[in-house]
């Protein structure tokens, strides 16, 4: 069976130098990492513009407005939800909120502004580290 295809878009929010981490709650029906850390976003809906997917996502993820900057990276995940297999291609973006107030959706349970060098001490999903690794490249930075 060929796997459902959908498109992404990850928000990489900076506020005050420290990025936004969602932890997955055990509620969210298409979830595969629960207790895990992600960055906000989701998946494009037919017709809509990717920038405004973005916002949409993380307003809803996070009661966030951001300002979308530049790309970080493109990536690829093939989870399996509720038996279906899925391959989704999502864009990483690097942006910035001008309030570090959340409000996490249903969807999670919790959330950390953290130092982007510190990844490592999170239980990050596996697809972020190639994120965290080229935004610390681009900025000169070593993780910790």
């Amino acid at each position: 069976m060929e796997p459902k295809l959908f498109i992404a878009t990850k928000a990489f929010i900076l506020h005050d130098g420290k990025v936004l981490l969602l932890r997955e709650s055990g509620s969210y029906t298409d979830g595969t990492n629960q207790g895990r850390f992600d960055l906000p976003g989701g998946r494009l809906k037919p017709g809509e513009r990717f920038d405004d997917a973005l916002r949409r996502e993380v307003m809803e993820e996070t009661g966030l407005e951001i300002k979308i900057k530049r790309p970080i990276v493109v990536n690829e995940w093939r989870p399996v939800v509720r038996g279906e297999e899925w391959q989704i291609v999502g864009m990483f973006f690097e942006c910035s909120a001008s309030s570090e107030d959340v409000a996490v959706s249903g969807d999670h349970d919790a959330f950390e502004w953290i130092d982007p060098t510190q990844y490592k001490k999170f239980n990050i999903i596996g697809n972020l580290r190639m994120v965290f690794e080229e935004y610390l490249r681009r900025k000169g930075k070593n993780p910790s």
